[in-house]
């Protein structure tokens, strides 16, 4: 409420562009914020409120927030409702004239979307950057958006957005192939919380997660006694604990269950640290970015399940 308070005077009047020249633009979560930089290159400048490691569902916004909301041309978040406590405020400002753009909602089809495991009502999964090949539907809103925000640089946006799709489709043809290392048998993937559905969908795997779609969910006795069930049931060796999500929960259960958590913490409501590196069979990547950050899932899933 004080964010919305905060940003009230101010909604409805133009944003002139930066003094270095740059479109500034706000972001919310890091995989926004690397999609908006794969995108928008030298010419923007961005801000991303929330960090590596910060669940977005629980986000409290800072008052900070308000002054990096009221200086941007553009605010660029995911929607469906990930950004919890400022999905009203982001939405507000839409509807007063600013340039609020849920790339998730406005960019995938909604026939592609799929409904929450648990009664999370009024909106879809959000967790839609799982599949590198839904993810891709998000380049086209901010390639028309910055275009708009920015005529002078639309070609050049329209360019990185298409040599952008590329990648992610050579990403998604990398992610099948690693995959098939796991024989469908053993694709059941245990996590914290119901992030990967999207992933499961795409690859082929079981999706079980201790808490629900939201992690501002709990899981009762009832849920942790059927997962540990289904563990033991399907035989599963390791379970994930996720970089946003307290390990204390998923760490118990594997206790109970009679297995192991992985050394590989996954990413799924944010991604690492930028400039991050790890190497994997003589490959290296960046954490801190989409591409790096679903080459560790992945890499990290094969071998913990194979």
């Amino acid at each position: 409420m004080v964010l919305a308070a905060c940003l009230m005077a101010t909604a409805c009047s133009p944003k002139p562009q930066g003094g270095t020249g740059k479109l500034k633009v706000a972001t919310t979560v890091t995989m926004v914020t690397d999609l908006v930089k794969q995108i928008g290159g030298d010419r923007v400048e961005i801000q991303g409120l929330m960090g590596p490691g910060v669940d977005p569902h629980n986000y409290v916004p800072k008052l900070g927030d308000a002054g990096v909301l009221e200086k941007a041309d553009v605010v660029f978040y995911s929607g469906l409702h990930l950004e919890g406590k400022m999905v009203e405020t982001l939405e507000a400002m839409a509807k007063r004239g600013r340039i609020a753009v849920a790339v998730a909602e406005e960019g995938i089809p909604a026939d592609r979307l799929l409904a929450p495991q648990e009664g999370f009502e009024g909106t879809k999964d959000p967790h839609v950057w799982g599949d590198p090949g839904l993810w891709l539907h998000t380049i086209g809103p901010v390639v028309e958006t910055l275009s708009k925000a920015d005529p002078a640089g639309a070609e050049e946006y329209a360019k990185r957005g298409e040599a952008y799709r590329k990648e992610l489709e050579t990403l998604l043809a990398w992610a099948k192939s690693r995959i098939g290392e796991i024989a469908p048998a053993q694709r059941a993937l245990v996590t914290s919380h119901d992030a990967f559905f999207y992933f499961g969908r795409a690859f082929g795997f079981e999706v079980k997660g201790l808490q629900g779609v939201s992690t501002v969910t709990e899981a009762g006795i009832k849920d942790r006694t059927e997962l540990v069930s289904f563990i033991r049931g399907r035989g599963i060796r390791a379970l994930f604990a996720e970089s946003s999500v307290n390990a204390k929960g998923i760490s118990a259960v594997a206790e109970e269950a009679g297995a192991k958590i992985s050394g590989k913490t996954l990413f799924s409501d944010a991604m690492g640290k930028p400039g991050d590196l790890e190497t994997v069979n003589g490959e290296t990547y960046d954490l801190g970015v989409y591409t790096g950050m679903v080459k560790h899932n992945i890499n990290a899933i094969v071998e913990g399940l194979k």
